[in-house]
Order: C-alpha cells, then structure tokens, then sequence
C-alpha cells in the first residue's frame, strides 16, 4: 500500500475535529473542494471509507475512529521530534489531554487552562474530569493531576506542584446532634466521611507532639470517590471530612461548614502531576506543569 501523505491525514484530523469541510479546510487554509479531494486520496490510498457524509452532517466510520486515533499519535509523535530539537524553546502544540479531579478541575484547573490557551493559541486540550485514578499511559493522557497521590509505576514521574491545607470539616448541624470533638481520640464516637479509590481509602493522619504521627480512630460508614461528594456529604450532616480548603472555603464562609479541631495541624494536601517517563517532555506538557507551578505556588 502506498504510504498516506501527511498532509493528507492532517487534512482529515482537521476535519474530524472541526466538524466540517469548509472549518477543516479553512484551519488548514484549504478551500471546502480542496479538503474534500484531499479526503478522497486519503480514502483511496487506504482503500476505506473513513467518513460518511450526508448533505448536514459528517460521522467517522469505525475505520475513521480507528485511524483518527492512529493520527493522533503520529502527530503526538511529530511534536515529541521537533521537541527534541527545539529543546525549551519548542512552542507548545498538538492536543493536550489531561485528567483531573472534579472539583479541582472546575474550581482551579479550569482558569488555568484558559490563560493557557490564550497563551498558546497552537494547542486543543482535551480534559477528562474525574477523581478516579487511571493508567495514563494506556488511556492516552499527557497528564493527571491527582491529589494526594503518588505513583511507584516506574513508567511514570510524579512531581508536587502546588499544596493547600487540609481541614476537618462539618455541617453545624452534625456538631449541633453528635458533639464537637476536642481532640484527635474523640473522632472515635464520629462518622468519618472517608475517600477512597479502586479499593484504596484515604488515612487520616496528624502530627503528633513527639514528631511522630496520630492515626485518627474514626469509624467510617460512609465511603465515596470523588471530593465534591465528600464535601456535599459533610454539608448534609452525614459526618466529618478531611477536604482541602479550596474546595470548602465558600462553604465555611457561608456557614454551610464549621471547622472541627481547628487548632490541630491537618498537613498539606499535595497536588500531584503525573506524566510518563521521557528523556524529553514535549512543549505543551511541559509549559502547562510551569505554568501550574507558577500559578499554584503557595
């Protein structure tokens, strides 16, 4: 088989990812009859169909989705050469594809990402929002942002990039029904409202005065996967929450929460950027970890 011309298939990623000949075309500065005769070697020179047209609408055929992810990663690809040449000077772009926790993301990723686009104007980001911990690698992502979690993957590098404090939080009426705790042994009488992941659950752990740490003796009956619901369970009055405090300073403000054991030092909750291990990071990861840690630095 004759092998595609890139400029073909990057014709067709542009139409795929616009929607449309004349966008596809017009991004690539390719009139609506030039994409489509640019499509049209691409389908002959593979001997399939990628795209079904009609008069309104385009959809990818199954070998479509098939080669569209093939296209992704040649142009990935692509752009891991020209870093490797441009060192850090490379301008970032290509598709930026994240994974992020929920709230997080919403609350803090999101502003993020919009000066990184105006920054970079080259780049796409696509963002899957969840408090789930994947393989990256074998889901396709540049990079997680995870809270609190690390990695012995020695696929993967694992870098801190911002901190926020930890509090315990609970909803006023759940202090007004089961009583304020004064110290760490008290949460013992208290339903702790606990994150966990794939089997995985969050400890709550304090510094002790002999520099050691204090294990809380919570019971939970109450285990959930995502910190928006953590926090949504803690104003309900289901129990108390270990949360960062970006995620709970409107809702103390508000009153919604109260701080239970204020004057116990919680520690910092570490926001972790994952990405594979490679001799060189390429431009549009390695500029959205700066501007992270820019940004984010306490």
């Amino acid at each position: 088989m004759l092998r595609a011309n890139l400029s073909d298939i990057q014709v067709f990623m542009a139409v795929v990812d616009a929607g449309s000949f004349v966008a596809g075309g017009k991004a690539m500065g390719l009139s609506r009859s030039a994409a489509g005769k640019a499509l049209l070697r691409l389908e002959e020179r593979l001997g399939t169909r990628l795209l079904n047209r009609t008069t309104r609408t385009l959809s990818l055929t199954d070998e479509g989705r098939i080669f569209y992810q093939h296209g992704l990663r040649i142009f990935a690809t692509v752009d891991e050469a020209e870093a490797s040449v441009a060192g850090t000077t490379g301008t970032p772009r290509g598709v930026l594809r994240l994974t992020v926790p929920d709230a997080f993301g919403r609350l803090v990723m999101l502003p993020l990402i919009r000066r990184y686009l105006t920054d970079w104007p080259e780049v796409q980001v696509e963002v899957s929002f969840t408090d789930r911990v994947e393989d990256i690698v074998e889901e396709g992502f540049d990079l997680a942002i995870r809270i609190g979690v690390t990695t012995s993957d020695s696929r993967m590098v694992s870098r801190v990039v911002a901190r926020f404090r930890a509090l315990l939080c609970a909803a006023p009426s759940y202090l007004a029904e089961r009583g304020e705790p004064e110290d760490v042994d008290d949460l013992a009488a208290h339903d702790c409202l606990i994150f966990t992941s794939r089997n995985q659950r969050q400890a709550w752990r304090f510094p002790g005065k002999d520099g050691g740490w204090i294990k809380a003796p919570g019971r939970s009956r109450l285990r959930l996967d995502s910190g928006e619901a953590l926090k949504d369970a803690a104003v309900a009055g289901l129990g108390i929450a270990l949360l960062p405090d970006f995620l709970v300073a409107r809702d103390l403000a508000e009153g919604r929460l109260r701080q239970v054991l204020p004057e116990l030092q919680s520690g910092d909750v570490n926001i972790v950027a994952l990405y594979p291990d490679k001799r060189l990071l390429e431009p549009r990861v390695r500029r959205f970890i700066d501007l992270m840690t820019e940004e984010l630095r306490p």
